[in-house]
């Protein structure tokens, strides 16, 4: 009984001394939790001048935020239009930003400061987008407003990354001598917007500003341009821009194709095995596709005889083959007309090339492969609408990969017995010049506009063994 009181007693003070230490209620001791993350951007509580100011003077502008202030990538963010010679300097201190304005303004201008995604709070990282202060240096708020539109004409799909000019000097060389008088950005659509312009006469460019030189540095830059001046007034029709870039030439290797039989230099490395691949998977031949043997270094010598392809288990030779090699010596394309579902053997003479380390195979080999069934193809047929074929249109099938196939149209059904199953975007090349390809366009001397494409706005799906039927319009 004694034993029961004091066990009694004993856990009477343990619920006492547990109460006193963790409060009424409380099994453990929490610590306070933090609220819910702060998503919001800062705001600004005030400037000097205030935004919209006119008769404006000074050289300094300062702003005030809500929250602790970091700035980032100043030089990279900051818009200023009309544009300085001499870029403004912005010091930022607590909650401060002050914009020192070094360049001397002109006279009876409205000004823009476009900051881009420079301001943001110092605590969480969220950017104020889009801010953007105003003020002039005459009475007055110039209020002129010029939308538009820039894309990659051989894509028809927009560069965000790339920059609208506008120049107030007519000459086609100012926009690689001088720099814009104002500039504006593109949104994720590759749209722009000019806000607060005067009533002047301005030519229009958009380019890739890589280097942040403002201007048109050379052909390999992307690069679109207006075929005429635009006047502002009240109300201005937007500005459609397609851009462009001279794509790099290849530069053919050098290669020395000696005379079979012709020794490689003393010291080659000859004892290595010549080393190449063939573009067959799961040992399969696409139908639709050319045989292609890639080689890890450039060939100095390639006999064509060497090369012989059979079908079947009786080796019938394939007579209707041409071999093609391309201007670095890199790769044996090897086209015929494939038979489906077939057994092809290719025998490669150990002689057959020598690539430039000297390198040839140790004896003859064989790549043996069969050829796709027909049903593993889909059948694709598409009929367009509002399809204006007298601009010569070649439909595109495009994939991740880049454009798979392409087909002049003569009429406005197309069709097709077997393709590749998958998804696929449809684009229509308006070919001007008729030679199946896009052409970018000529600004100085022609003032040619490239080849527009126009991409249709959805996917078509081609499953195998299947008819996939479609009708698209042309906008």
């Amino acid at each position: 009984m004694r034993n029961r009181i004091f066990i009694s007693a004993f856990s009477a003070l343990a619920i006492l001394f547990s109460t006193v230490i963790n409060g009424p209620g409380c099994a453990n001791i929490v610590p306070p939790q933090g609220g819910p993350r702060d998503t919001i951007p800062p705001v600004l509580l005030k400037s000097n001048p205030g935004d919209s100011a006119v008769n404006f003077t000074g050289n300094k502008i300062v702003f005030t935020f809500d929250e602790f202030m970091d700035v980032q990538d100043i030089q990279g963010n900051l818009l200023v239009s009309p544009m300085a010679k001499i870029n403004p300097v912005v010091d930022f201190k607590l909650r401060e930003v002050t914009v020192k304005l070094k360049d001397s303004l002109e006279a009876n201008t409205t000004y823009t400061l476009d900051f881009g995604k420079a301001l943001k709070d110092i605590t969480e990282g969220n950017i104020i987008k889009d801010f953007r202060f105003t003020f002039s240096t005459g009475a007055y708020i110039d209020s002129l407003e010029l939308k538009g539109n820039v894309l990659m004409a051989e894509t028809a799909k927009p560069d965000s990354t790339m920059i609208v000019l506008l120049y107030t000097n007519k000459d086609d060389s100012a926009v690689v001598k001088e720099k814009p008088k104002y500039i504006a950005r593109l949104d994720g659509k590759g749209n722009f917007h000019f806000k607060n312009l005067p009533a002047k006469t301005f030519y229009i460019y958009a380019l890739k500003d890589e280097g942040g030189m403002r201007r048109y540095m050379n052909e390999k830059q992307a690069f679109a341009f207006s075929d005429s001046a635009v006047t502002m007034q009240l109300k201005n029709e937007p500005v459609s821009l397609f851009a462009y870039a001279i794509k790099e030439k290849q530069v053919a290797a050098t290669v020395d194709f000696g005379a079979p039989g012709s020794k490689p230099k003393p010291g080659t490395a000859t004892e290595k095995r010549l080393k190449f691949q063939a573009n067959i998977t799961n040992n399969q031949q696409d139908l639709l596709s050319d045989l292609i043997l890639n080689f890890e270094t450039p060939l100095k010598k390639f006999d064509s005889t060497g090369l012989r392809l059979y079908t079947d288990s009786t080796y019938q030779p394939v007579t209707e083959l041409s071999m093609l090699t391309d201007s670095l010596a890199r790769t044996i394309t090897l086209r015929t007309t494939w038979k489906e579902n077939t057994l092809y053997n290719l025998i490669l003479d150990k002689e057959f090339a020598e690539d430039s380390s000297g390198r040839k195979l140790f004896k003859t080999d064989t790549i043996s492969f069969i050829t796709k069934k027909k049903t593993d193809y889909g059948t694709l047929k598409i009929r367009f609408r509002k399809l204006e074929l007298e601009k010569n249109p070649v439909v595109q099938l495009v994939n991740g990969q880049g454009i798979v196939s392409s087909f002049p149209l003569n009429e406005t059904e197309f069709n097709l017995a077997i393709f590749n199953p998958g998804d696929y975007e449809v684009r229509i090349l308006f070919d001007a010049n008729k030679n199946g390809s896009w052409d970018p366009g000529q600004f100085f001397g022609t003032r040619r506009q490239p080849e527009k494409v126009t991409l249709i706005g959805r996917k078509i799906t081609i499953k195998p063994n299947w008819t996939n039927e479609y009708d698209i319009d042309v906008q």
